[in-house]
């Protein structure tokens, strides 16, 4: 086992990570195969996107096809978590959790990949012709002839439900391959859209390959890939110009005295990977990114850490992938992301599934921010890397520690806006009981 595996062990499950491969951004974007005019067209393509949105989703019309999400104050759940706010800043919840049409981060990319490739089809089937606007896909006979074609996807639930929302909306059969840790409620809803749904009593990985190998029996049948596709991953970097709209309209500067500290739950990588890249190009070196994952499915901790060329499982190191987080249930990385990322994200941090309660007790109580368990895997982020060794060396080596007090902390969150009540409810119910227990404590030990 490689010190980054005992360390995983050692903690007992919570454990933080820095990275010394690091670049400055100037070095990074100058070797990147993904580039900074790739992410502008795609925040073009987002914007020429969004009459049509607002056609497909009655949810979008009244923000005119934008998908957005809120920037939601939280100085007051911070407090709660334990966090000094005073020395160490303010912090904000970025509440993808609330992402309509699909209710997760997964939103983005995945309307972003779908309608891409529904216009790249209708234009090279005649359908659509070269200089006719997106929203002609939506015309009577493009459905006619979406509806020959599938598009197949892997999904431990968030993605597959942004993809099967999407593809039905525009009248292709939708096929979604659902890996054992998928909620009973996003099959459900998944089926209500009319997509179909392939479950399978194995994990995200399987799911995945199993899916890859449906999508490649038929000429007509396309796979999404969370795991290798660019145009997921830069549909989700377009979240980077709303967080500077957003920060800017509450009057939160970045800059090198007001650095910004994101922490972003992580699965097989790409929704992270995708929103980091997207805050480099906007923020820099200004902006430090963390990754949180489950300690049982730690894939991109493992991945980054051990600096193997070859992919890395979970079950390598003796972890099981089992976790409440359902969507960040994944036993390897992705290479495609973890390549774009290793030298741009700062680190990774892991943490149990009671951490993960409790914080859903408290962003209830102290911030009115209702999602489930896994949109709250970077809560703990800003106390971990202000309260333990590896954050404060990490300051200290970057030369953060007097600018802390004018810092800022988003917490991104992943999913949840179409939860049931009741499972909410037991979630809640739960974190209150471990929330009391451990009250009189301090929250977080040193890792």
């Amino acid at each position: 086992m490689t010190r980054a595996g005992e360390s995983l062990a050692l903690a007992g499950g919570r454990s933080f990570w820095t990275n010394r491969e690091l670049r400055p951004w100037n070095d990074i974007e100058r070797k990147s195969p993904l580039t900074r005019e790739d992410w502008r067209k795609a925040c073009a393509r987002l914007v020429s996107f969004r009459s049509l949105y607002g056609a497909l989703f009655e949810e979008l019309r009244e923000a005119g096809g934008e998908v957005v999400s809120p920037l939601i104050a939280a100085d007051a759940f911070a407090a709660a978590l334990g966090f000094d706010g005073a020395s160490g800043g303010r912090m904000f919840v970025k509440g993808d959790h609330a992402l309509p049409v699909g209710g997760s981060v997964k939103t983005r990319g995945a309307l972003y990949e779908v309608v891409s490739l529904a216009e790249k089809l209708a234009r090279r089937g005649g359908e659509l012709a070269p200089d006719e606007p997106p929203e002609g896909i939506l015309s009577e006979s493009c459905r006619a002839f979406f509806a020959r074609h599938t598009i197949i996807a892997g999904s431990t639930g968030n993605l597959g439900m942004g993809i099967g929302a999407a593809a039905r909306a525009l009248g292709f059969r939708a096929v979604i391959h659902m890996s054992r840790e998928a909620s009973a409620w996003k099959k459900e809803r998944l089926r209500k859209l009319g997509a179909e749904i392939f479950e399978h009593d194995s994990d995200y990985t399987s799911a995945v390959e199993a899916a890859r190998a449906d999508a490649n029996v038929s000429t007509t049948s396309f796979f999404i890939d969370d795991e290798a596709s660019t145009e997921l991953f830069l549909g989700y970097s377009t979240a980077a110009e709303e967080v500077e709209r957003q920060l800017r309209e509450q009057d939160v500067a970045v800059d090198r005295r007001h650095p910004l500290f994101v922490y972003i739950p992580c699965g097989v990588g790409g929704a992270p990977g995708g929103v980091s890249f997207g805050l480099k190009q906007v923020f820099g070196d200004d902006v430090h990114c963390f990754f949180a994952e489950p300690a049982a499915s730690a894939c991109v901790y493992l991945q980054l850490s051990t600096g193997s060329a070859d992919p890395v499982s979970v079950y390598d190191y003796g972890l099981d992938n089992r976790t409440i987080a359902d969507g960040l249930a994944v036993s390897k990385a992705s290479q495609l992301t973890t390549a774009l990322i290793a030298p741009l994200v700062s680190g990774v941090f892991t943490v149990l599934d009671e951490d993960l309660y409790r914080a859903l007790f408290l962003a209830s109580e102290k911030a009115g921010i209702k999602a489930e368990p896994s949109a709250f895997a970077g809560a703990l982020g800003p106390c971990l890397l202000t309260q333990t060794l590896q954050g404060r060396a990490y300051l200290a080596a970057y030369g953060l520690e007097k600018s802390l007090p004018q810092a800022t902390h988003l917490i991104w969150t992943t999913g949840g806006l179409y939860q049931p009540a009741d499972l909410w409810r037991a979630q809640y119910e739960r974190g209150a009981e471990l929330n009391a227990g451990l009250s009189r404590q301090t929250p977080w030990s040193e890792t």
